[in-house]
């Protein structure tokens, strides 16, 4: 595991220029996973890095369909997915992320943990963001890259 970036998140601005820095990062089939506790700001962390890709349309939770995709000018897509709900870690598979992956989308993941062995599977190198709430109300962001051997 490889420690990339880690900030405190004092405003709006920051989770922007947050999204900034792990845009270059996060490469054609990439996969990064969102960790946080409800409220840690994981959808508008998503919502700032649609709009680094160019997404003109509005994100929001996928917290009941579980995934939504995003087009991007390049053709690609950007898929964010909430897996909190998802049933069985093969839910993956049924959600046709394997798939997205296949075709180079960028998936940002939420709930990772519901799934991690098929993601250990699927997606072994990955980006993994921690945002957590601090102790005296503020964010912190941890970037790490992360390499799963089988």
């Amino acid at each position: 595991m490889k420690l990339l970036l880690s900030r405190e998140l004092h405003h709006l601005a920051d989770t922007v220029a947050l999204a900034e820095a792990v845009a270059p990062l996060l490469v054609s089939g990439g996969v990064l996973l969102l960790k946080g506790n409800l409220g840690a700001g994981k959808t508008t962390f998503v919502q700032a890095l649609a709009r680094c890709y160019g997404v003109t349309r509005t994100v929001t939770s996928p917290t009941f369909t579980l995934a939504n995709e995003y087009p991007m000018p390049d053709g690609s897509r950007l898929v964010h997915c909430d897996l909190y709900r998802l049933a069985s870690p093969e839910g993956f598979y049924d959600l046709g992320l394997d798939e997205a992956l296949e075709r180079g989308d960028r998936l940002a993941i939420e709930w990772p943990e519901r799934a991690a062995a098929v993601l250990d599977l699927e997606a072994p190198h990955r980006l993994v963001l921690t945002l957590e709430l601090t102790a005296t109300g503020l964010r912190k962001a941890t970037l790490v890259e992360e390499m799963i051997s089988a």
